[in-house]
């Protein structure tokens, strides 16, 4: 019988350091943690949003809530996130099944670590 290994998924996400600075720079770190805590809650949201559209077989609302992701991870930072929600909603305009299936994993696994990052990011604000 064959020995069967298991692959860890993990990447390396990418967060902007430098726009999370400007953020700071923009409103001050009070205001800036504020604004970046809204933003964890909207994105934690929207990965949540864009695995239900998924999950319904919903592929214009995917696109929309990916797309509308990648936005929102763009704005503060997250360019790893960013990328990966804007392949979603390229896949999923182009019901693309695989490649969907691929990426939205990837999604999940790449929105959960960014999250952490940033939240640690907006902790050593204060």
């Amino acid at each position: 019988m064959a020995d069967l290994m298991v692959l860890s998924m993990q990447e390396a996400v990418q967060v902007d350091a430098r726009r999370l600075a400007e953020i700071v720079d923009e409103l001050g770190e009070t205001a800036a943690h504020n604004v970046i805590c809204v933003a964890l809650e909207q994105l934690a949201q929207g990965l949540s949003d864009t695995r239900h559209a998924a999950l319904s077989g919903d592929m214009a609302g995917l696109a929309e809530r990916s797309g509308m992701l990648a936005r929102l991870a763009w704005q503060v930072g997250l360019t790893s996130l960013a990328g990966v929600a804007a392949d979603v909603a390229a896949c999923a305009e182009r019901r693309d099944g695989i490649g969907l299936s691929a990426t939205l994993a990837r999604l999940m696994r790449i929105g959960n670590r960014s999250l952490t990052e940033i939240w640690d990011e907006g902790r050593d604000l204060n």
